[in-house]
């Protein structure tokens, strides 16, 4: 094979720019890869608007069904940083060819079960070979994609990256109740297969290196499935549950420590090690990374207060939870084509801090938010979270791949994915914190006030009973009572939402004044790296 076919370059007129030189069935193979990341990181938050019917048709408790989005996570979450490891091992055709037919059959394994127990094992089982797509995506658009091409082609990965797990709930709302739950998997089978053909027969973008799998690092592998599992347990569970005060917390912070020993003691002293964190030598990669990790409290963590807000304070099922978080995910699509224009147009630190200040004017237009607010309420904070997010995603990913030599792109892909899922899962933990804690401080204040002895108080309990009177004596002053109680808990979580959104105001706010104090990165040439 010739050097110009292990770049992506095929045969065109004399003096035809590079930018042009590539071979149109790579595109269809890369828009292949797209598609199957697309799904893989759809499923993160499908389920997630469809958690109720899940457990009505599993027999599951409220504690379970979690699991069903955690065991998910959990599993992806260790799967991302190996496969650069695989990638280089197995070469990208054979990683992801098997990660999409395995993906496929975990998603139909995922629709045929009838238990919680079943349910759980199949989602890991999906999640694990789902996170062996995502990386593969970035680096592979590093290696195939230069100047121009690669500023249209980042956009799109970043639209894919950001769009998915926002719409997740629309389309699982909408199959949910248009057909059953069972389709929020059995759609991953048709367009699986299609992905897994497209994988086998068109990719051909590297060599595998089999004399890697000899020098397979067993004990990292352990340790880092040991860290980065237990992690994400922690924060998934921890906030419901004290936090060390539970035993399985506890139990699981303890592996988490010991893990993250042993795996950074071996990706110092193996021969090959699992994850190569050099890569975090390189500053931009260093500071891409960690600007991937905010950028993923703000996908993961909106998209997970929106939801939770119009259904524990609205009341709305699925599909108009859904429908009414879609505006983020259009938002996305519009800002796509403006923000890949834009990152080969003006400095990347001021197109990052455009995009991290809209997402914090956002959060900051909500902290006034009432029981009351609907679909137009939240209409233009999430236009603007979508929007930012998309301007933020492409000077990100450039500053953090865009100038490591091509040998590095697979692993420090792995670790860039890595840093924004563990980003979301540390923005959603303190979430579920902050809010935890301020609705138990508003509530506390506001039974002060709903105290026996106070007018106000009185009259509204007055008035509830005088609504309930058809329930009898006695019973009609019991439901006031209750019913009194609901709405002092409802204003006490509303109250807290307010404050979480307070909070992410600063950090975004923040994040937006540090990217200009950024060393301005060197412009990208041609290559990976150019290295």
């Amino acid at each position: 094979m010739t050097d110009a076919t292990l770049t992506g370059a095929t045969a065109v007129p004399a003096g035809a720019p590079a930018d042009e030189r590539i071979d149109p069935m790579r595109v269809v193979a890369f828009a292949a890869m797209i598609f199957g990341m697309f799904m893989a990181i759809l499923d993160i938050q499908i389920v997630s608007a469809s958690l109720a019917e899940i457990q009505a048709g599993l027999s599951a408790s409220a504690d379970e069904i979690s699991w069903v989005q955690t065991a998910y996570l959990i599993a992806e979450v260790v799967m991302i940083p190996l496969s650069g490891f695989l990638s280089r091992a197995l070469s990208t055709r054979v990683l992801f060819a098997g990660c999409a037919a395995g993906f496929t059959l975990a998603s139909a394994l995922c629709a045929t079960a009838t238990s919680i127990e079943e349910m759980i094992v199949f989602r890991a089982i999906q999640g694990f070979i789902g996170g062996g797509m995502i990386p593969s995506v970035f680096a592979a658009s590093f290696t195939l994609f230069r100047g121009k091409q690669r500023a249209v082609v980042t956009p799109l990965i970043g639209l894919i990256a950001t769009l998915a797990p926002t719409i997740g709930p629309t389309i699982g709302g909408y199959l949910t109740q248009a057909f059953s739950w069972h389709w929020l998997f059995l759609i991953n089978v048709g367009p699986g297969i299609a992905v897994t053909l497209a994988a086998v027969l068109l990719i051909d973008f590297d060599k595998p290196d089999h004399s890697l799998l000899k020098h397979l690092d067993w004990l990292g592998l352990f340790g880092m499935a040991a860290f980065l599992g237990s992690l994400e347990y922690v924060l998934e569970e921890g906030p419901n549950h004290d936090w060390l005060q539970d035993e399985a917390v506890f139990n699981c912070t303890v592996v988490l420590v010991v893990g993250a020993v042993v795996f950074a003691w071996r990706a110092f002293t193996a021969h090959e090690p699992i994850v190569d964190i050099y890569a975090y030598r390189d500053r931009n990669f260093a500071f891409g990374s960690l600007l991937s990790g905010v950028l993923g409290i703000g996908l993961y963590g909106l998209t997970y207060l929106y939801p939770v807000y119009l259904a524990r304070v609205r009341g709305y099922d699925s599909l108009m939870i859904g429908e009414t978080v879609f505006v983020s995910g259009v938002a996305m699509f519009l800002t796509a084509p403006i923000s890949g224009k834009l990152s080969t147009k003006i400095d990347p630190r001021l197109l990052m801090m455009i995009g991290f200040a809209a997402v914090g004017l956002s959060t900051f237009m909500v902290t006034d938010v009432t029981k009351d607010w609907d679909f137009w309420e939240i209409f233009v904070p999430q236009i603007l979270r979508g929007s930012g997010l998309m301007l933020c995603m492409v000077p990100i990913t450039n500053l953090a791949l865009g100038t490591l030599p091509q040998e590095e792109l697979k692993n420090a892909s792995g670790l860039f994915n890595l840093a924004r899922n563990l980003g979301g899962a540390i923005g959603l933990a303190a979430i579920n914190t902050v809010l935890n804690d301020r609705m138990d401080l508003h509530l506390a204040r506001l039974h002060e006030h709903v105290a026996w002895g106070r007018g106000a108080a009185e009259e509204l309990l007055a008035n509830l009973t005088l609504k309930f009177s058809h329930f009898g004596p006695g019973t009609d002053e019991m439901a006031a009572i209750k019913q009194m109680a609901l709405l002092v808990r409802r204003e006490a979580l509303v109250m807290a939402f307010a404050d979480v959104f307070f909070v992410l105001t600063v950090l975004f706010g923040l994040v937006a004044c540090a990217a200009m104090a950024l060393h301005k990165p060197k412009p990208m040439d041609g290559g990976g790296g150019g290295h």
